[in-house]
């Protein structure tokens, strides 16, 4: 069972109803992963905004970034790319933000915060990349358009 305790389909369905996501952490450094994910988010057709305080008014694959969270809003989902200990005012913020969902990337889980997280009725994928999980799912290429 993964640490999430999230279903395949669960999961798939959040990857398919997301339409906005924030990707806390995004860097413009092509060998960090915070990147390559960026960059294939954009591809699968979501629109995709980089939250990191120290490239706010720079771009990240062509998007402008922000310093906050709640510059991106409104979002469906939040990805983060922060270490674990860290992410638990992320998932706070994203929770008075109204997220629709809230991903952890590979190697990173909080279960406080994801309990909060819980508690408000959103889900919460933890310790996962949406690059590996859109291919092991077998997502078409790109977000199919009327399902959010």
């Amino acid at each position: 069972m993964p640490v999430d305790g999230l279903t395949d389909d669960r999961v798939r369905d959040i990857l398919l109803r997301t339409r906005r996501i924030a990707v806390v952490g995004a860097s413009d450094k092509p060998n960090r992963p915070s990147y390559g994910v960026f960059g294939f988010l954009l591809g699968r057709g979501y629109t995709a905004i980089p939250v990191n305080p120290a490239l706010d008014g720079r771009t990240v694959h062509g998007m402008a970034a922000v310093a906050s969270l709640e510059e991106a809003g409104p979002l469906d989902m939040v990805d983060v790319f922060r270490r674990s200990e860290d992410t638990g005012p992320v998932v706070d913020e994203a929770i008075r933000l109204g997220a629709k969902s809230i991903w952890l990337q590979l190697g990173i889980w909080n279960e406080e915060a994801a309990g909060r997280a819980r508690a408000a009725g959103i889900p919460i994928v933890m310790d996962r990349c949406p690059v590996i999980e859109w291919g092991r799912l077998g997502l078409p290429a790109r977000v199919p358009a009327g399902l959010a």
